[in-house]
């Protein structure tokens, strides 16, 4: 196998033309939760990459706790993403869609009528949220899930992932880092339950691997994957004593379904605490699939990770707001254009689709 960053890569049943992903990054610019046809045009540009991951997409109305972000549950969001599901692969791509609920991350202002902030349990977020009619809002409290409550989330991601399917796009990742629903379950900072979806390892991990498993039946376990941040802070989210040893055995379960890969974000690049090198083996060895690593890459960095066998793909982030074909740029060695951070959560097209696109 060739050990380049730019050589095809097998992605469970998906053909990538090379190494290199392009991670999510939620970007609010889904006007009425309906993709625009300036997203088609924005995944399209960066379609050098190998594989193309989604900004988050929510499978409910209760997941939509950000402003002017897409959903995943009519007709009408399947139609608005089969544009960009065709405009990636017209332009030669693989695109995953992936499907986040932000559980207790939300406001009532930014929540269509009728939908509710629900969490594993009564414990408000810290810090405030933005939304569009009322300004920077504290976080509310979220009702704690009810067992039906949990059953119909559950439902709702198998039901994304089917619709998701139905727009054309190639797979699924689910969204288990940053604070965002399947984390809340895993982590003690927002799960306090004592019933079987909390409490122990096996009780906080119940959710993320049932949200896995269904979802994987739906559509094949060779189309759905998972995106996790052990040791990081988004969100209000804090390691415990236990954090090793839960992803530990979520890495050997997850493993177990066969899942095309598992996404291991570290956001210390960011200034979270790093996720211990020990625990990123043993959750590789454990997982045995693809392996996506995140956080803060450049070319060499990756290049080294990938000789060492730390990792079989690579996601960069923010590098691809400001440079669309930053897979050629990448492998000519072209400085890199910063990005407008002023940008990255306005509406319109403004720092968006209008960096040059030159590789």
């Amino acid at each position: 196998m060739s050990n380049s960053l730019f050589s095809p890569y097998r992605l469970g049943r998906t053909e990538l033309a090379n190494r290199i992903v392009m991670g999510p990054m939620t970007r609010n610019r889904s006007i009425g939760n309906l993709a625009a046809e300036i997203e088609a045009t924005y995944y399209a540009q960066r379609a050098e990459a190998g594989l193309i991951l989604t900004g988050g997409v929510s499978p409910s109305p209760n997941g939509l706790g950000y402003a002017r972000i897409p959903g995943l549950f009519t007709p009408a969001q399947v139609a608005a993403f089969r544009r960009v599901a065709d405009a990636v692969h017209q332009a030669g791509s693989r695109i995953f869609v992936q499907l986040m609920h932000t559980g207790r991350i939300g406001h009532p202002a930014n929540l269509p009528a009728g939908a509710r902030l629900l969490g594993p349990s009564a414990i408000a977020a810290p810090g405030s949220m933005h939304t569009d009619t009322e300004g920077s809002q504290p976080h509310p409290t979220p009702a704690a899930m009810t067992e039906a409550d949990i059953e119909e989330a559950l439902a709702e991601l198998e039901r994304a992932a089917e619709l998701g399917i139905e727009a054309g796009f190639d797979g699924v990742e689910l969204h288990g880092a940053n604070g965002y629903l399947i984390e809340q379950f895993l982590n003690t900072a927002s799960n306090q339950r004592s019933d079987r979806w909390g409490g122990s390892v096996e009780g906080r991990a119940r959710f993320a691997l049932e949200a896995a498993a269904r979802v994987a039946k739906k559509i094949g376990a060779d189309r759905v994957g998972i995106r996790l941040s052990p040791y990081g802070v988004f969100n209000g989210m804090q390691p415990d004593p236990a954090t090793d040893a839960l992803y530990e055995h979520l890495a050997a379960r997850l493993g177990e379904l066969g899942l095309a890969h598992l996404h291991m974000v570290d956001h210390s690049s960011m200034g979270a605490p790093p996720v211990n090198p020990a625990l990123k083996r043993t959750v590789r060895e454990r997982f045995r699939g693809t392996y996506i690593a995140s956080g803060g890459y450049d070319r060499a960095r990756a290049e080294q990770d990938l000789a060492e066998g730390r990792a079989d793909l690579f996601a960069f982030g923010r590098p691809f707001i400001a440079n669309p074909r930053l897979v050629s740029k990448l492998q000519r060695g072209t400085p890199l254009a910063a990005p407008d951070m002023a940008t990255f959560y306005t509406p319109g097209e403004k720092g968006f689709i209008d960096y040059p696109l030159e590789g």
